[in-house]
């Protein structure tokens, strides 16, 4: 009898302390109340402009057209080089980078490292267009900010020009 009750096999260790995923419950909370609270204030700063129409993208930011080109049709694909200029303004329109600190920029599609936002922006533009964007923190720097002008979870403006789309030569043959 003691032979059997001897030999029952290890016993599984159990951890010294259960998580509970509280921190990334409440980490998700803060994001969606933070989120609330810059699309009201978006949508505050929107309906005060009277002079534009705004559209919503599909990535959660909104845009209007400075400049249109209803001629062209063809908007950049992943691989295309893009030249293009943009600025970087403050909701209050405090110009926090201009298109001159910034320069022209040759930014190869979905290869090269920019903010979500403008990742996203710069595809739904054609050749010859600029729009403004409005963002929310997390399509800009999010919590960690820049580390230089743009700090943690700040929501900005950005004004984006699309010069020439030259397109993938490898779709192109």
């Amino acid at each position: 009898m003691i032979t059997l009750v001897g030999c029952g096999g290890p016993e599984a260790r159990r951890p010294v302390e259960v998580k509970s995923g509280s921190f990334f419950k409440q980490s998700v909370k803060r994001s969606k109340e933070l989120l609330a609270k810059e699309e009201k204030l978006l949508q505050d700063l929107m309906a005060k402009d009277t002079l534009h129409e705004y559209t919503h993208s599909a990535s959660g930011s909104w845009f209007f057209y400075d400049v249109k080109n209803e001629s062209a049709d063809y908007t950049a694909q992943p691989d295309d080089l893009v030249i293009m200029s943009y600025n970087i303004v403050s909701l209050k329109n405090d110009t926090i980078y201009s298109m001159d600190d910034i320069g022209t920029l040759t930014y190869k599609v979905d290869k090269q490292d920019l903010f979500p936002g403008l990742r996203n922006s710069v595809k739904m533009l054609k050749e010859g267009e600029t729009a403004t964007f409005l963002f929310p923190s997390s399509l800009g720097y999010g919590y960690h900010g820049d580390n230089d002008k743009i700090g943690v979870n700040v929501p900005f403006k950005v004004t984006l020009s699309v010069f020439k789309i030259e397109k993938n030569q490898e779709l192109v043959e």
